[in-house]
């Protein structure tokens, strides 16, 4: 090589994409694991919402809890009504949010016409359970997550939320 030429050498270009590599590979392991944790606290928020969205609509409408996410949720240009309460936006309506699905699980004793205010879809008066759980374990979220009227949220570590109305009853409740 004469003195005039300028550039890299092949090694030297090696060396470098062999250390971006290395940066690389320490970096997103903490991305992903920064992802998990982000779309955890997601789905937390999510079950607090829905949870103030329960309670919001059985006072509002004298109806019990809601029997259904879309009772509860928004169904598109409906009016406002028992059956299309609108507490909840239409992402958690849909039922998939942040690499997480939700789930409401209604009691089991469902009110009648002279039990409720409401002249369509009628309520439950036992209680609701809401459950979260990741669509990819160990990818989109480690934990599954649940509650119910008590307002608790309480997880599972193996990414499962077990659900037997009126109560949620995984034992680990979320500090």
């Amino acid at each position: 090589m004469r003195k005039t030429e300028k550039g890299f050498s092949l090694i030297e270009l090696l060396i470098v994409v062999a250390i971006i590599l290395i940066i690389a590979a320490i970096a997103i392991p903490n991305l992903l694991r920064s992802r998990m944790a982000a779309n955890e606290a997601s789905a937390v928020g999510s079950i607090r919402t829905m949870n103030t969205g329960a309670i919001t609509y059985n006072a509002t409408y004298g109806n019990g809890f809601p029997g259904s996410l879309a009772q509860m949720g928004t169904t598109g240009a409906a009016p406002v009504s028992c059956t299309n309460a609108q507490f909840i936006d239409s992402v958690l309506t849909s039922g998939t949010k942040s690499g997480y699905t939700f789930i409401l699980t209604h009691g089991l004793t469902q009110l009648t016409a002279s039990q409720s205010s409401c002249a369509a879809g009628y309520g439950y008066s036992d209680g609701y359970v809401v459950t979260a759980t990741p669509i990819t374990i160990g990818t989109t979220g480690q934990r599954g997550f649940c509650s119910d009227a008590s307002g608790v949220i309480r997880f599972n570590a193996t990414g499962t939320a077990t659900t037997a109305p009126p109560n949620c009853t995984d034992t680990t409740i979320l500090q």
